[in-house]
């Protein structure tokens, strides 16, 4: 079968692997159809953190069951199906109180296991959710990533009739831009430095779009006057600037969900710190995408707002290529973020 293989030093390559096959009753062979590429995988390409090499990344993926173990007997050959990448050990203190997110114990598809960047692959049951007949198999690969912003607005008792503010208009945020507004928040506010990404932000259903390498904190919170209560804002950028102008152009009270991963250290100031106590701030730390039952209401929701027809996933995507194309797409990157999401159609679609 046709992989796509990473390699140390941001090699990009298009293999022949064996075809892997079913050795656990619990275990589901797949043939994949759509992968997306994610913001986390740059750094696994292109700055050594990968578990190991070569790896065969892509957590983000559909397809359809060719075949299934003896234990599985809710899953029928040709059934669609999207990936759930976490696997918990379901046994630990915090995965008896349902914290999956937080399992010590966990294993993960596509990172500390090869994943779905591949024809073929074989997972766990309980790495896989059944698609229901109207959503799309390129949809089923966006699944993931909008139960991240999902999550984090879970977390928050939900966004109905709140301000919603999202820090970074990647594709994680463009998605909780949408799932906000599908989800009954009273507006909602993009906030990124790319003039693109904000246009693009307004045409899926942003309210208002700032552009904060244009504008101050203090602008910025100016301008957000009269959606200064009942604020949820959600920091997706994952840089200490974004955090920094998160804390600062919060109103009272507001919840701030932190959804970004930082890959440098955060220095707060004085007065920015003093932010979080002065204006009683709610900081929400937002760790991967499950709940019960699992994978949680995460996964169901984001099916029932494809089911709806809430979300436009076209003008997300930046290219659907074939395995060597992808494979070309992903080498040019060349560590910088990706300018709209990269798929990789393997099968049918």
């Amino acid at each position: 079968m046709q992989s796509v293989v990473i390699h140390t030093e941001g090699e990009v390559r298009v293999e022949e692997r064996p075809t892997p096959a079913i050795e656990a009753a619990d275990e589901v062979l797949v043939r994949v159809a759509y992968s997306g590429l994610c913001g986390s995988d740059i750094p696994r390409i292109f700055a050594k953190g990968a578990h190991f090499y070569p790896i065969t990344l892509g957590h983000e993926f559909s397809g359809r069951v060719v075949a299934c173990g003896e234990r599985v007997t809710d899953l029928q050959q040709h059934d669609a199906v999207a990936c759930v990448p976490l696997l918990p050990c379901f046994n630990c203190p915090e995965c008896q109180r349902h914290y999956y997110s937080l399992c010590k114990h966990y294993q993960f598809v596509g990172s500390r296991s090869h994943g779905g960047n591949a024809e073929f692959i074989v997972v766990k049951r309980a790495n896989l959710v059944k698609l229901p007949a109207n959503v799309s198999l390129l949809q089923g690969a966006f699944i993931e990533p909008i139960t991240v912003g999902l999550h984090a607005i879970q977390l928050a008792g939900g966004c109905q009739g709140k301000e919603v503010i999202i820090i970074g208009a990647g594709t994680i945020g463009q998605l909780a831009i949408q799932c906000a507004r599908a989800m009954g928040a009273r507006s909602v506010t993009a906030i990124d430095i790319n003039d693109d990404r904000l246009k693009l932000a307004r045409q899926i259903g942003a309210e208002n779009a700032f552009n904060s390498a244009e504008l101050s904190p203090s602008e910025i919170a100016e301008r957000l006057q009269e959606k200064r209560f009942d604020q949820l804002i959600l920091e997706t950028a994952g840089t200490p600037q974004t955090v920094g102008l998160a804390l600062d152009i919060a109103g009272p009270r507001a919840q701030i969900a932190l959804v970004g991963t930082l890959h440098k250290d955060l220095h707060l100031s004085y007065s920015t710190f003093s932010q979080i106590l002065r204006k009683e701030l709610t900081l929400l730390g937002s760790w991967m995408n499950y709940s019960a039952p699992w994978p949680g209401e995460e996964w169901q929701q984001a099916m029932k707002l494809f089911q709806s027809a809430d979300l436009a996933l076209e003008p997300l995507i930046a290219s659907i290529d074939r395995p060597q194309q992808y494979a070309a797409s992903v080498a040019a990157l060349a560590g910088k973020p990706m300018q709209g999401k990269i798929m990789l159609k393997l099968g049918e679609g």
